[in-house]
């Protein structure tokens, strides 16, 4: 069966085709301009239609077209302004899905109208403003918009944002929350944020598709004694069997030897092929937990809850699994989409302040990878809310990983200040933490692009600046060939020569192969405590 039909209604001007094509593009299904598709069966424009048949006539055509949405078909529908002015149009369009009513001031409508050219509706009297006739026809429709079970005022919101609220209502969130939808080659699936969503896992996870029964949550000690039993309550009401296997706290603790423990323990359990995993934890957890989902029986459902803002914004998203070697960091892994992912900002409030800033790090990362407006909030008063940043950012990696799933090119963007940061954390035996690394590491590519004249100069001290004021370092004390050396281990590396991610401008980057070693070193330079 089709998902239901979303369909935008409301009065003309409050951006119903505009949000609906960005909501169409992002769960990635077809859009519908009613108008569009009525003016095509009568091959005329509506004025036209208006002008040579008269209202009646389009309105029977536009009955027509909502009767064909009385089916569920997965589209996103940009109703006309009128088009819910009939009780039998409403029953029709709310049998195939939801139907939510984009509304703005009069005032903003007036301005994003103007002369309203080609809208037979607000043809005027003689001496009546257009203001004046939006206001009359506003207050007319108003009590049929009224009776519309969702709103979304758009009068101060952008396209984008409108988007973040219809996407988030149609998978029945509440205000301030973000649906994010993520599409890849064999794989579709929801990373939903918002506010105590741990406490609704079960209903979440059951809901995605994954029908109730025994499942195994994998998680640490630590994560546990805070969140663990709120998650298996939550199971336990959706009618899952949760069994808890818990694995060591710490990067050095991402192993094979962890792994093969994971894996008898599963064997152990007699744990099935349709019994899905659920990490509970932050990157390493959900690295270990993918890993061995893409691995136990050749593959069983996943779910990843990530508990920190590193994971959130970064390991939970896309689909990278990994553990390490002595030898470098996720030498063996796989790609293993999740069936959905809970981001719940509530569990940062047990996140040590520590951890919390270096999180920041990879959000930082994602304004320079993607979004400059972002990144500036991050330099300025910072952005509207938790659930907001974190949202922006997992939407920039988002959009990444749909371009390339499966890092062949572009998705290697998301590597900035990944080769210096993981030669760095290799070196100190994985004590300094990821965010801290890629900090340090952000600020050597800025340098390596100034050193080539690859972006205006200024940009490392601006990463210090922002890096420093939300308390990450932005150097390190270390052996310069000791991190050539490391670097060479690097699984980024292209045969001998090693992928540097450089700095064009905040927003947009680009992927260097092979810079020259004495560039390298100057950025080392730049980094050197």
């Amino acid at each position: 069966m089709s998902e239901p039909n979303i369909i935008l209604a409301g009065f003309m001007g409050t951006g119903k085709t505009v949000v609906g094509k960005i909501v169409a593009e992002r769960l990635g299904r077809p859009f519908v301009d009613l108008d569009d598709q009525i003016a095509a069966r009568a091959g005329k424009a509506i004025p036209a239609i208006f002008a040579e048949d008269g209202e009646a006539a389009f309105r029977a055509l536009e009955s027509a077209a909502c009767e064909e949405l009385r089916t569920p078909r997965g589209l996103v529908v940009a109703a006309g302004g009128g088009a819910v002015l009939s009780a039998r149009n409403r029953t029709a369009l709310s049998a195939g899905g939801m139907v939510i009513c984009l509304e703005a001031a009069p005032e903003a409508l007036a301005q994003r109208l103007g002369e309203a050219p080609g809208r037979p509706m607000l043809a005027r009297a003689a001496g009546e403003t257009v203001a004046g006739r939006i206001e009359a026809l506003h207050a007319e429709r108003a009590p049929a918009y009224a009776v519309l079970p969702f709103h979304i005022d758009t009068t101060q919101l952008e396209p984008d944002r409108v988007a973040d609220r219809v996407l988030a209502i149609s998978a029945d969130l509440p205000e301030g929350a973000y649906r994010i939808p993520v599409t890849v080659p064999g794989a579709a699936y929801d990373v939903l944020v918002a506010e105590g969503i741990l406490a609704d896992a079960g209903y979440r996870i059951k809901r995605a598709g994954i029908e109730p029964g025994r499942c195994t949550v994998i998680t640490n000690p630590t994560v546990a004694s805070h969140h663990g039993e709120t998650l298996r309550a939550a199971l336990e009401r959706a009618g899952f069997s949760p069994l808890v296997l818990e694995m060591p706290d710490g990067e050095a603790h991402k192993t094979l030897a962890i792994a093969s423990d994971l894996y008898h323990r599963l064997a152990a359990a007699r744990a099935s092929r349709n019994e899905p995993i659920v990490a509970l934890g932050g990157g390493v957890v959900g690295d270990v937990a993918g890993f061995i989902a893409a691995t136990w029986l050749r593959g069983v459902p996943f779910v990843q809850v990530p508990t920190t803002l590193l994971a959130m914004v970064d390991a939970s998203v896309g689909g990278k699994t990994a553990v390490d070697l002595p030898e470098g960091k996720n030498l063996v892994g796989a790609f293993k989409q999740p069936e959905l992912a809970l981001v719940d900002p509530d569990v940062l409030g047990t996140l040590p302040p520590v951890e919390f800033r270096a999180g920041l790090a990879e959000v930082v990362k994602a304004g320079i990878i993607g979004d400059r407006v972002l990144f500036e909030r991050l330099a300025g008063d910072g952005p509207g809310s938790l659930a907001e940043m974190i949202a922006d950012a997992i939407k920039v990696k988002v959009d990444v990983v749909q371009h390339d799933p499966h890092e062949m090119g572009v998705r290697a963007a998301l590597n900035l200040g990944h080769t210096f940061g993981h030669a760095l954390e290799l070196l100190s035996g994985y004590t300094m933490r990821h965010g801290e690394a890629v900090s340090i590491g952000m600020v050597a590519a800025a340098a390596l692009s100034e050193g080539l004249r690859l972006c205006p100069m200024g940009m490392s001290e601006l990463l210090r600046d922002v890096l420093g004021r939300l308390g990450l370092p932005v150097s390190a004390d270390f052996d310069p060939d000791a991190v050539l050396h490391a670097m060479g281990t690097d699984k980024k590396r292209h045969g001998s020569r090693l992928r540097f991610v450089v700095i064009e401008d905040i927003g947009q980057v680009a992927l260097l192969d092979d810079a020259p070693e004495a560039a390298v070193r100057d950025a080392l330079a730049a980094i050197q405590a």
